[in-house]
């Protein structure tokens, strides 16, 4: 998979205990995090530091420690995950505005201004110029938070229709369609050989495991790149539906078999708690509200 450790058990905590009350011993996290090639040292460093991070509660029973996910990064999670799943279903018909977030900032707050992009990017604005940002599907409430929370006087959001006039950058210019399509179509190229194999059957748990757990991490970097762009400013023959309906297939039909072997590993340490562990379809992500 190539995630970081503190990313990779956060996201196996997301995908099958996400919900859960009860903690998992840490000899079970670090055994999972083996399976996708992570040292001992290094998960349970991750652990420490997920800890440190609020993002995981520990306990002590005895000799040995146990985690879950906070209920702050469990929610964080939920509302990601809903993101992510929605991602690529078919819209409704666009009203041709965009909303627009313009500002000023210094050349010398440079983390600022760092901090202030991967926000836009994850909200789905793109940079039509270096101070004005453009998205067709984000909420302007949202975006004013973001400038707000970061303490950025000199912004402004705002939602209008561009004027189409010869000479003159239209705001679909933020995006690159052709590298879009490209890293769309590689996907697919990527996924396919795996995705016939799952319809032959001939993926065992070990594999089913990591392999759902890569294919998410590599689908859930697509809203960072693409902010759902609306049929109206698609190019014809847009690949984004069909690698939707890729991924969909491979997670959707993993779960059952990736699901038995968190079990195997977690009846290793507490075949108790190995009974509630579950993976979730992406139907039912979409169904929590």
């Amino acid at each position: 998979m190539g995630a970081p450790p503190q990313h990779l058990i956060t996201t196996l905590l997301g995908d099958y205990w996400i919900s859960r009350p009860e903690q998992l011993p840490s000899a079970a996290l670090v055994r999972l995090a083996e399976e996708f090639g992570v040292s001992a040292v290094a998960a349970r460093a991750a652990l420490s530091r997920l800890t440190r991070r609020d993002l995981l509660e520990s306990s002590k029973a005895g000799r040995r420690t146990y985690y879950r996910l906070t209920d702050r990064a469990a929610a964080v999670m939920q509302e990601g995950r809903q993101r992510i799943m929605s991602f690529g279903l078919e819209q409704g018909a666009w009203d041709g505005r965009w909303v627009m977030a313009a500002f000023s900032i210094s050349e010398e707050q440079r983390d600022l201004r760092h901090a202030l992009r991967a926000r836009l990017r994850w909200l789905g604005f793109a940079p039509l110029y270096d101070g004005l940002w453009v998205s067709p599907t984000a909420d302007a409430d949202s975006a004013a938070a973001v400038l707000t929370e970061l303490g950025i006087p000199m912004a402004t959001v705002f939602r209008a229709e561009a004027v189409d006039l010869p000479g003159m950058r239209a705001p679909r210019e933020a995006w690159d369609f052709d590298q879009l399509r490209r890293t769309y179509e590689g996907f697919v190229a990527q996924y396919a050989p795996l995705l016939e194999r799952v319809r032959r059957g001939a993926v065992g748990a070990s594999e089913a495991l990591v392999a759902r757990s890569g294919i998410m991490d590599t689908w859930r970097t697509f809203p960072n790149h693409d902010p759902d762009l609306p049929a109206e400013l698609l190019p014809a023959d847009w690949p984004r539906a069909a690698a939707r309906d890729l991924f969909v297939e491979i997670y959707d039909t993993l779960g059952p078999l990736a699901e038995f072997r968190v079990k195997q590993i977690v009846a290793e340490f507490d075949p108790q708690l190995a009974e509630l562990v579950a993976h979730h379809r992406t139907s039912s992500i979409l169904a929590v509200t």
